[in-house]
C-alpha cells in the first residue's frame, strides 16, 4: 500500500527539530511541506533539503477546511504515484494538524507518524504556564463562543493573520470583556524571533505582525463567568441548596407556573416597545424560569438541563430535515410545511390517538385561547347550545352558583369563578370575539380613564367638598365621555 510518512519540523529553528526527523528529511524520498513558511526551512534549504511546499493552496481554496482537503488529496495521490513519501508539518504531526486528520481517514494509504516538537512546550515556557494546573487548547481557524470556559487558562492556537484574529477576537468578545487583557505569543522559543504582547481584547487584530506561528493565551476571567450558562445555572442550584435563598428554595413546578407566564409576556412587551436593552433584560428574567424548572427537575430526579438542551436540539434537528437532512425547502412555506408534518408527526405519537378531539391542541397558550379551542372543538361534536341565549342562562346560572360558594369557603369560589370565566370565553365564542383582544382592549381604555381620574383628583384635591370616593366616581362618569371622545 502506498505509504506517507509524517513528521514534525518543531516550532523553530532547527535546534528544535528532532533528529530522527532530520534523517527522514535526509532519506532521498519525495519531501512535502504543508507551508514553507516556517522558521526552519531556510535552515533546511541550506543543508541542501528539497522539497514542494502546498502554499499555493491557501491561496487558491477558500476556506481552510477545503485547503486541508485539497493537501491531503494531493498528498495521496503522490504516495500512490510514487510508493512512499515524506509529509512535513510545522510543530508535531498530531498537533493541530487537520490535514494529518484527513490522511488517517483515508483507507487508500498507509500513514505512518514520526516524531515532531508542538509548539505547546515552548508556549508555555514563554508564559510560565503549567498545563497541569488547567487548560484549554481551541483552533483559532474553528474557534466557537460554546468552547469556550472562562475560569479555566486557554490558548487559541493557528491565530494566523489579521483576518483570522478579527474572527476570534469576536468569537472571544461574546464571552470576555472588551478589556480583558489578553497575551499575544508568536515564534516561542525562536531566538530572535520571538515576541510576547499583552494587549486588549479588543485590540487583538490591529496587531500587523501576527502570522502563522502565532498562539494567543487568554487568561481567566471572572466578569466573564457571568456570560457563561453553565455558571448561570450553578448559581441557581446554589439559590436552591440549603443555606441559599429561602424563597427559591420554597418555590415548584406549580408555584412558578404564574412567573413563567408573566416573563413570556414582559418579553412581549419589550418586543412590541421595540426596546432592545429591555429585551435583553426580559429575556434573561425568562431563560431564569427554565435553569429553575430544571434545577427543580433535577432536584426530584425526573430531569436535568441537560435533558431540556437535548430534547431542544434533537426537536431543531428533527423538524429541520431542509437543513439538517436530504430534504428541501426553497421557500418560507416549503419550510412551514415541512415542520407542521413533523411535529403533527410527533403530535400523534405523544398523544397515541391521532383522531383523537384534543389532537394537535396547543395548550402554550393564554387560558381563554386554550378555553376558545375547547369549546369550538366539542361545538364540532354537537356538544354546543342551541343560541346564544343558552350561554347568556348558562352565564346567570354560574353567577348564582359563585354566589351560593360565597358561603362554603375559598375554594368553592374559585372552582365557581372558573366556571364563570370559561362561561364568559363562550359567550365570546359565540359573537365570533376572541377575548384576549376584548380584554386587552378593556384595559387599555381602563387606563385612558383611570388616567384621566387622576389628573383630576390632583387639579381638584383641595376644591371640592364632597366625600374622597364620590368625588372619584364623578371623575369617572367625566371619563368615560371625555376619554371616548378622543378615539
Amino acid at each position: 500500500m502506498p505509504t506517507i510518512h509524517v513528521v514534525g519540523l518543531g516550532p523553530g529553528d532547527l535546534d528544535s527539530l528532532p533528529v530522527s526527523t532530520y534523517r527522514l528529511l535526509q532519506s532521498g524520498m519525495p519531501v512535502y511541506l504543508r507551508t514553507a513558511v516556517h522558521p526552519v526551512v531556510p535552515q533546511l534549504r541550506e543543508l541542501g533539503v528539497k522539497f514542494e511546499s502546498f502554499d499555493a493552496f491557501y491561496e487558491s481554496e477558500s476556506t481552510f477546511e477545503h485547503v486541508y482537503r485539497s493537501i491531503a488529496k494531493a498528498l495521496t495521490e503522490a504516495a500512490q504515484r510514487r510508493g512512499e513519501v515524506l509529509y512535513a508539518v510545522p510543530g508535531h504531526p498530531l498537533m493541530a494538524e487537520q490535514s494529518v486528520q484527513n490522511l488517517l481517514a483515508d483507507a487508500h494509504v498507509e500513514v505512518k507518524i514520526g516524531p515532531g516538537q508542538s509548539f505547546l512546550d515552548p508556549v508555555c515556557t514563554a508564559l510560565s504556564l503549567d498545563p497541569i494546573n488547567g487548560l484549554v487548547l481551541l483552533d483559532g481557524t474553528s474557534l466557537r463562543a460554546a468552547q469556550l470556559a472562562p475560569d479555566i487558562p486557554t490558548l487559541v492556537a493557528q491565530v494566523f493573520g489579521r483576518a483570522v484574529a478579527t474572527e476570534v477576537k469576536l468569537t472571544l468578545m461574546d464571552v470576555y470583556p472588551d478589556e480583558h487583557l489578553v497575551t499575544v505569543v508568536r515564534a516561542a522559543g525562536v531566538t530572535g524571533q520571538e515576541r510576547i504582547l499583552e494587549v486588549p481584547l479588543y485590540q487583538l487584530d490591529h496587531l500587523d505582525w501576527l502570522d502563522h506561528l502565532t498562539t494567543l493565551y487568554v487568561p481567566p476571567c471572572e466578569a466573564a463567568l457571568a456570560r457563561d450558562p453553565v455558571m448561570l445555572a450553578e448559581l441557581v442550584a446554589r439559590l436552591r441548596a440549603p443555606g441559599g435563598c429561602p424563597w427559591d428554595r420554597k418555590q415548584t413546578h406549580q408555584s412558578l407556573r404564574p412567573y413563567v407566564i408573566e416573563e413570556a409576556y414582559e418579553v412581549a412587551h419589550a418586543i412590541d416597545e421595540g426596546d432592545d436593552q429591555a429585551l435583553a433584560d426580559e429575556l434573561g428574567d425568562l431563560f431564569l424560569q427554565v435553569l429553575l424548572h430544571a434545577q427543580i427537575g433535577s432536584e426530584e430526579g425526573l430531569f436535568t438541563l441537560g435533558d431540556v438542551y437535548e430534547r431542544l436540539g434533537n426537536k431543531l434537528i428533527r423538524r429541520h430535515p431542509h437543513v439538517f437532512g436530504e430534504e428541501k425547502a426553497r421557500t418560507v412555506e416549503e419550510a412551514q410545511a415541512i415542520w407542521s408534518a413533523q411535529k403533527q408527526t410527533e403530535g400523534g405519537e405523544e398523544l397515541g390517538a391521532e383522531a383523537s378531539w384534543l389532537a394537535g391542541l396547543r395548550w402554550g397558550r393564554p387560558a381563554a385561547q386554550v378555553a376558545m379551542d375547547l369549546q369550538e372543538r366539542a361545538a364540532k361534536l354537537g356538544f354546543d347550545w342551541p343560541d346564544l341565549t343558552g350561554v347568556v342562562t348558562k352565564l346567570r346560572e354560574e353567577l348564582t352558583e359563585f354566589e351560593d360558594a360565597q358561603r362554603e369557603g375559598e375554594g368553592r369560589m374559585s372552582e365557581e369563578l372558573g366556571d364563570i370565566l370559561f362561561t364568559v370565553v363562550n359567550l365570546a365564542r359565540w359573537l365570533s370575539l376572541d377575548p384576549e383582544q376584548v380584554l386587552a382592549a378593556t384595559n387599555q381604555k381602563f387606563v385612558r380613564r383611570f388616567n384621566y381620574v387622576v389628573e383630576r383628583a390632583v387639579n381638584d384635591m383641595d376644591k371640592s367638598d364632597i366625600t374622597h370616593l364620590e368625588r372619584l366616581e364623578r371623575y369617572w362618569q367625566e371619563a368615560k365621555i371625555a376619554t371616548e371622545s378622543d378615539f
